[in-house]
């Protein structure tokens, strides 16, 4: 579908300054911009670039004042970067606009579905299943039986959904994810053997989550598993059994959380984090890539490096030192040699 540079600019509150009815129906970074391509220009350091892009519209900041004639169209807004951001997010809505229920998907007798939602080929909806409005489940899609899917969420290809979840609105799960599996629940006995610990609770997703590519959040022993409003889990993320996620909390991909444990709201988490279990993560507790979290963490808003992880600032004066661990050791070396001539 073409956008006029009218259109865009009515869309994001701007003024257009050049031929208004220019057209674009793809996107394009401003260095690599071609013909029929709307772009932006968000960054001085490519502002070179934007008297010589071939793209046909771009979206710039209202302060953005041009050295040498510029051919192609502007859309001048607030804030470019912010402007084109809404425009993608509305590209992707119009895109991604499916609807209806394929004759290839399963949808039990029981289950029931709101207004305008998608179902797609070989997705499976269990028993007493309950989809609310506009909800859109991508092929190969399995909602097991007695779970919810509040309106707005997309599941994308391949997302497994066990029994008795509950997700809430406008969440996102991309392919493969894993919602509500079994927790890792072994009670080893005499022989040294595991014998399985049913695992019985649920997992509930709050509004507005989304969740990155093969990531799995299992189901609860007892409870809940619980992703509070606003979370964002990037993808290869294991959340073990009865974890609770606080608001708006972000985390990075490769990390681990143990059973049990309590995370703040507002945190922000690394890439390869782990996190022992029944430990407590205070609120806007930031931790840096790789840190390991042996004890629980009780004061807000700190920063954390290392394995095991404490405060970022005492692990860079430790890691200064540590650095020059083999000098020190050298001059050891030499001091005790001097001392033991000196002896004899």
């Amino acid at each position: 579908m073409e956008f006029s540079a009218i259109q865009i600019a009515t869309l994001l509150s701007g003024k257009v300054e050049g031929n208004e009815q220019a057209t674009v129906s793809n996107v394009s970074k401003i260095e690599e911009g071609k013909p029929g391509t709307l772009s932006f220009l968000a960054n001085p350091k490519y502002t070179q670039y934007i008297y010589e892009t071939m793209a046909s519209i771009v979206i710039v900041s209202n302060d953005f004042v041009p050295e040498k004639p510029i051919s192609t169209t502007l859309v001048r807004v607030a804030d470019a970067y912010s402007a084109f951001a809404k425009l993608l997010e509305v590209y992707q809505q119009y895109k991604n606009d499916k609807k209806g229920v394929s004759s290839l998907a399963f949808v039990s007798e029981s289950a029931k579905y709101g207004i305008d939602v998608y179902l797609g080929e070989f997705a499976f909806v269990g028993e007493n299943v309950k989809i609310g409005d506009r909800v859109k489940v991508y092929p190969q899609v399995y909602i097991g039986d007695d779970s919810i899917i509040g309106d707005d969420t997309v599941l994308y290809p391949g997302v497994k959904i066990y029994a008795g979840s509950v997700l809430g609105k406008s969440c996102t799960l991309h392919a493969g994810v894993v919602i509500g599996s079994d927790g890792f629940g072994f009670a080893p006995q005499s022989d040294n053997q595991y014998n399985k610990v049913p695992q019985i609770g649920n997992v509930i997703i709050e509004d507005f989550v989304e969740i990155g590519s093969n990531t799995t959040i299992d189901r609860a022993t007892l409870g809940s598993t619980i992703i509070r409003r606003g979370v964002k889990l990037d993808n290869l993320i294991q959340i073990a059994h009865n974890v609770e996620i606080g608001e708006n909390t972000v985390m990075a991909a490769l990390g681990g959380i143990s059973g049990s444990t309590k995370i703040g709201r507002d945190c922000m988490f690394g890439g390869q984090i782990g996190i022992a279990g029944h430990l407590t993560i205070a609120n806007g507790t930031k931790l840096a890539a790789q840190s390991g979290v042996a004890s629980s963490i009780r004061h807000e808003n700190e920063v954390y490096m290392g394995a095991p992880a404490f405060p970022a600032a005492e692990f860079k004066r430790a890691y200064f030192h540590y650095r020059k661990l083999d000098q020190l050791s050298k001059r050891v070396q030499e001091l005790e040699r001097k001392l033991s001539e000196r002896s004899k």
